[in-house]
């Protein structure tokens, strides 16, 4: 039975969650593959969307990579939102809110939401990040155990606090540790 490999990476912001693409509409496109050579039949496991950034898991197994996406695993993000979000906006959040999904109208399932303060170990903004320079904003640790397209995103728009900047921290108990953008190492999962 051959032994699979697997990676973390720090995925930049501005980079997509492929290793390449066959679209001419993408060829000034970032991807995976301009950080590492990886080995054949390597896979993401989930997605980040090209605005957002952080843990990345890369796999050769298959069953694997359907196995997480696919199991409810806990999904731990740090959001930086503009404006100062309140207790009822993190109590909404915490309960569901309903975002937009696929033309339709979607409930998100209840999660664990607190305020935190700015992380001082995340690595500096993307300068393409639009962060306010004369409204406040503030961060929050957001723990999902689903994944739709944008969620963390359309959720905290939903209740009035857009995200700026958006970094995955955790996926169950792999952590992003101290990698920094653009960064991968061989991992156990």
């Amino acid at each position: 039975m051959p032994k699979h490999l697997h990676y973390k990476m720090y995925k930049p912001y501005g980079v997509l969650s492929q290793l390449a693409s066959n679209d001419n509409n993408q060829l000034k496109k970032k991807f995976l593959s301009e950080f590492h050579t990886f080995p054949d039949g390597i896979m993401p496991i989930g997605r980040l969307d090209e605005k957002s950034e952080g843990l990345l898991l890369l796999t050769t197994d298959g069953k694997l990579s359907d196995t997480i996406n696919r199991s409810g695993i806990e999904k731990e993000y740090y959001a930086q939102l503009d404006g100062l979000i309140t207790d009822e906006a993190i109590a909404k959040l915490e309960n569901g809110v309903q975002i937009g999904l696929n033309g339709t109208t979607y409930t998100t399932n209840s999660c664990n939401v607190k305020h935190i303060d700015e992380p001082i170990h995340l690595p500096a903004p993307d300068s393409k990040i639009r962060l306010g320079r004369h409204r406040p904003n503030s961060w929050i640790s957001i723990c999902i155990t689903e994944g739709k397209f944008r969620q963390v995103r359309k959720m905290t728009a939903a209740v009035g606090f857009p995200t700026l900047r958006l970094v995955r921290v955790r996926i169950a108990d792999i952590t992003l540790d101290n990698l920094t953008p653009g960064q991968i190492t061989s991992t156990h999962m």
